[in-house]
């Protein structure tokens, strides 16, 4: 899409250079004049791969347009730390993983009460926590983040909210993405907060404008184990703000909150400034 204006831009650009009063005009700036598009078109070309793009006067008040320098970004949300649901229980485990960059988030629910005190949230992470490494003998907690029904943000995995790191979220397109996990259940018929989608939103527009994604956007990922939708070594084209259904046979993130997330991608485009 971005081609495309550059393209467009460069078209408006060639317009504006079109003289607008008829004079005499010797034959050998004819000439010269005749050749110009085959040349601004080489010149598009040379601006489109090297991502330069420039703003053509075209009016007295040109359109706002983006470059380069105003990349197509998110404030980084309120994250409250794992260290305020850990609780000192942390157990032994490795250094974390990382990729080189988050180009999809696979959104979840954590299958648990709906009807919890937004205070009880650090305790229930915890319990999450405990399952996973206890009885799954996980190396840490699987997600990347958790929302809770306030709204409210909490760091999981660990190894720095900032940094790509490897999760244990979906199996098969765990390398390259994020796993933020609502608490709760959320199947059909069930209500979903407002303030948990919009939490999802900011956290999504946030970590995928690092790597320019834009949510609303299908990404190729490649699929490192057979036991997901698609067989190892498999490139599937998956939303970039996906639920753990795209990627995994499961009902999760359950019906209600999967019939959301088309709104949570345009609010998150939005937040974005797309």
């Amino acid at each position: 899409m971005r081609v495309f204006r550059r393209a467009r831009g460069s078209r408006r650009r060639r317009a504006a250079r079109t003289p607008r009063i008829a004079v005499p005009i010797p034959a050998a700036v004819r000439v010269l004049l005749g050749s110009l598009p085959g040349l601004a078109a080489v010149a598009a070309l040379a601006l489109c791969a090297s991502g330069v793009e420039r703003t053509g006067a075209v009016s007295e008040r040109p359109a706002k347009a983006r470059s380069a320098a105003t990349p197509y970004s998110s404030a980084k949300p309120h994250i409250v730390p794992r260290s305020a649901w850990l609780d000192g229980s942390t157990r032994g485990q490795p250094p974390p993983r990382y990729d080189a960059e988050v180009v999809a988030v696979f959104v979840h629910h954590t299958d648990s009460p709906n009807g919890y005190a937004c205070t009880d949230a650090p305790r229930i992470i915890r319990s999450l926590y405990a399952g996973q490494t206890g009885s799954r003998q996980w190396d840490d907690i699987g997600y990347n983040f958790l929302v809770d029904r306030c709204g409210t943000i909490y760091e999981g995995r660990a190894g720095g909210v900032d940094r790509p790191v490897t999760g244990a979220h979906t199996q098969g397109f765990n390398h390259g993405t994020t796993g933020v996990a609502a608490l709760g259940t959320f199947t059909a018929g069930v209500p979903v907060p407002q303030a948990m989608t919009e939490a999802i939103a900011r956290l999504a527009a946030w970590k995928l404008g690092m790597s320019q994604i834009d949510p609303r956007a299908d990404v190729p990922l490649v699929s490192s184990n057979g036991r997901s939708r698609y067989a190892a070594g498999t490139t599937a084209r998956l939303p970039a703000l996906a639920g753990h259904k795209d990627g995994f046979m499961t009902s999760c993130p359950g019906a209600a909150l999967s019939a959301l997330l088309p709104q949570i991608r345009q609010t998150a485009a939005a937040l974005q400034g797309r």
